[in-house]
């Protein structure tokens, strides 16, 4: 049976918090007795069966392992409520009881709650394609991995045949190149698979073009693979980097997610490294065109892409751009002597690599970027000992679930850590549960970055990390400023509890640390970005060579961070009042202002990493009411409020899809089903924005359906996918199905049922 092991360490892996925060899968085939391996397999039918009907995984074998070794105890039986019952104060705190105490059993040793952070395709056959062109295929994946991966993407494959950018597309050719590909590689023959699935994903694929029609970076690996030239590949020249730094399109200034793959991918390109080409690689020439392989137009392939693909198309400046280098600069530098430029740009993109993988010891900005700056180290030298530093590291992104093992992209153990803090302390239940909130109190504050990166970071495009949170662990080292934000949050909110029952509260130094890192991430029209400061110009965005994303290229500020970063200032200021209080005062306002001014004339904000509307609403709500704007004073809450009850639906519920996040528009899940996730979103929006106090109708709705859905072991069943990145790449956030319920029914609890005067409230003060 697959076993999922918490903090622990292993040949070749470098920590800086004792692997506070790891999680990793491991099969073990003398664990679990005859009942519990039969278990895993009636789960494992059971989504196969309901795979077109349900895409998600709902963490089974997860949740079996961990409530066998940390058990909740017996709970309360559920309560309903009827549709024309009133919601009273028994069947909410009940709820939250049995919920909180169901979660609870769901946290390991270390203080976090593990969970899955896949849906993209591109996190898992990358790396399949990776490990097989190193040589390492079946050395890394045993054959139980292998059956995992090959039943993970039998699992997923659509009805026509094809796959997706993810698990809940419609066919694409990038997700079904990809996933064909790596069926192949791990010994699936071309007409395998259960009803000729092969058969019907390589037709799939053939009657939409060829492979000749995969977006770029699927151009890019499919060249490594050699199932493709790279002369039909637009340049990716590694002279980037020798551009003079206040150039707007230096790499420096670009966002990092995009920079960190760049690096590789330049060093990739410039060497112009091909994998040996097998007789696999010969087959897989064959089956994937419509024309022979030696008769195709490469030149043309560069601009050839599946309309099924191209979401963002390119500018015509980027077009004629690709165009003369790729006809007139790349020709100048495979030659002497401009081809020494090309040697020592090659040195300067490898030397980046080598900063960004020692600084997040291997684990690096996503299993794309992970996989690239792997097969760069070992293009370099197949036997360094940054090649096996990398290997050591991949099990963290594994996830194994009744639906096969998946890549994740780097994990969310603080992300979620703090929602569940802050989730938990919502429901006016913490004197029930002070162990939980001791372990995530623990966990936090060894989760806090607490070094900047080694050297001159700066010259490495890197800032100030000391003091802030990542989404996953220290080891992975990239700070963010949502992260940062609400770990502040969670960090004060327990100093005000008893130490001897939460544990010692964070030095102030380290929360000084925290602010610094918060304010340093706020651009002048008041909005906080992710990552980094915004270092170039929005007109730079039109070279995103990515067809199926957009805002690839530039930092930009996002509604959600900046109401993070709002809240976590206003409980700080309020705390400790005499730190940078000209600064935060000022960060605060400006802050405040931008989420009013972003607002649209709908009423609605768009999120850029939930989906999309209703998640944005909940955070731009929450930051405005911490502020002092109530429904009664603030015109942008009283449209917000209209906004989301204009999306509720019959059942009380909301339920937005995904398409809200691509298209821009909003859009309900097909069939007009509701998802609770989002149901607890637009609930916190409604409660934070005075609802209530106007007419309470519609949240009482809500939480009839948040209480009525409840499981009988107190879990909520997984949905839909709710996590989002750029524009139509789906990401899984498994632990939002129960802080989220958790959350809304808390503070329910609080406006309804528990007096003003007793509300933990610290941060709503009047500015």
């Amino acid at each position: 049976m697959w076993k999922l092991k918490i903090a622990e360490g292993g040949p070749w892996l470098t920590t800086v918090n004792n692997h506070v925060g790891r999680q990793h899968w491991e099969f073990d085939p003398e664990a679990g007795t005859l009942e519990e391996r039969a278990q895993v397999e009636r789960f494992r039918q059971e989504f196969k069966k309901n795979r077109f009907r349900v895409k998600q995984s709902s963490d089974l074998l997860m949740r079996m392992q961990l409530t066998k070794e940390n058990p909740c105890g017996p709970i309360p039986p559920a309560m309903k409520v009827k549709e024309t019952e009133t919601v009273t104060e028994e069947a909410v705190t009940t709820t939250l009881r049995r919920a909180i105490s169901f979660y609870a059993s769901l946290q390991v040793h270390d203080g976090h709650w593990p969970a899955e952070n896949a849906g993209p395709f591109i996190f898992l056959t990358t790396w399949v394609v990776a490990l097989y062109v190193t040589g390492y295929l079946n050395v890394v994946f045993s054959s139980e991995h292998q059956k995992e991966i090959i039943r993970y993407i039998y699992n997923h494959q659509n009805e026509d045949g094809g796959w997706g950018i993810h698990i809940e597309s419609h066919s694409t050719l990038i997700g079904s190149a990809l996933c064909y590909i790596a069926l192949r590689l791990l010994g699936e023959g071309p007409e395998d698979g259960e009803d000729m699935a092969m058969a019907r994903g390589r037709k799939w694929i053939l009657d939409h073009g060829g492979l000749l029609g995969i977006p770029s970076l699927g151009k890019l690996w499919a060249a490594i693979l050699g199932v493709y030239e790279w002369a039909g590949c637009n340049p990716l020249p590694p002279e980037v980097w020798l551009l003079p730094k206040s150039f707007p399109i230096h790499p420096g200034k670009m966002l990092c997610l995009f920079r960190t793959a760049l690096m590789p991918m330049s060093y990739m390109y410039g060497k112009r490294y091909t994998g040996t080409i097998t007789q696999l690689v010969e087959q897989l020439r064959e089956e994937l065109y419509n024309e022979p392989y030696n008769q195709i137009n490469w030149n043309k392939a560069r601009t050839t892409i599946a309309k099924e693909d191209l979401y963002y198309p390119h500018p015509l400046v980027q077009d004629l751009a690709w165009g003369f280098l790729y006809h007139f600069v790349e020709p100048l530098f495979i030659r002497w002597p401009c081809s020494m430029l090309r040697e020592k740009a090659l040195n300067v993109a490898l030397e980046h690599v080598h900063y960004e993988d020692q600084n997040c010891r291997y684990t690096g900005l996503g299993a794309v970027q992970k996989a690239l700056c792997f097969l760069a180290c070992w293009v370099e030298d197949s036997n360094s000992v940054e090649c096996k530093r990398h290997l050591a590291r991949l099990p963290d992104f594994y996830w194994v679930a009744e639906d096969g093992l998946k890549m994740q992209s780097f994990g969310t153990q603080m992300w979620d850590a703090s929602f569940s803090v802050l989730a938990i302390i919502s429901s006016n239940l913490c004197g029930e549960y002070w162990p939980t909130l001791r372990k995530a109190h623990d966990f936090i504050k060894a989760s806090q970055v607490s070094e900047n990166h080694s050297g001159d970071f700066s010259a490495m495009y890197r800032q100030v990390s000391k003091g802030g949170w990542t989404v996953a662990t220290e080891d992975q080292g990239w700070i963010v400023s949502d992260c940062t934000a609400e770990g502040l949050k969670c960090a004060l909110l327990l100093s005000q509890m008893p130490p001897d029952l939460v544990g010692e509260k964070m030095e102030p130094e380290r929360l000084y640390d925290a602010v610094n890192v918060i304010l340093s991430l706020q651009s002048s029209s008041g909005g906080f970005t992710g990552w980094e400061p915004r270092r170039t110009y929005r007109w730079v965005e039109n070279f995103n060579p990515t067809e199926f994303l957009e805002d690839t290229i530039v930092e930009t500020e996002y509604v959600e961070c900046t109401s993070s970063a709002l809240q976590g200032l206003l409980l700080f200021r309020k705390l400790y009042p005499k730190h940078r209080r000209t600064e935060i005062d000022h960060s605060i306002v400006t802050a405040a202002r931008y989420l009013e001014e972003t607002q649209k004339p709908d009423g609605s904000w768009y999120g850029c990493w939930g989906i999309c509307y209703t998640y944005a609403a909940w955070f731009a709500a929450e930051g405005l009411a911490g502020c002092g704007r109530t429904y009664h004073n603030s015109p942008t809450l009283r449209k917000a409020c209209e906004f989301l009850l204009s999306k509720q639906l019959p059942n009380g519920g909301w339920g937005e899809s995904y398409l809200s996040s691509q298209n821009k528009v909003y859009t309900n899940l097909k069939g007009d089903r509701s998802n609770l996730i989002q149901t607890a979103w637009a609930l916190l929006a409604l409660l934070h924005a005075g609802q209530a106090e106007v007419d309470p109708t519609p949240i009482h709705r809500g939480i009839k359906l948040l209480i009525n859905s409840q499981l009988e072991n107190g879990d909520f069943p997984e949905e839909d996918i709710t996590g989002v990145f750029m524009r139509t790449c789906l990401l899984s956030y498994s632990c939002h199905r129960n802080i989220f319920p958790i959350w809304a029914l808390g503070e329910y609890y609080s406006v309804f049922f528990l007096h003003k005067s007793k509300r933990n409230r610290l941060y709503c003060t009047q500015l």
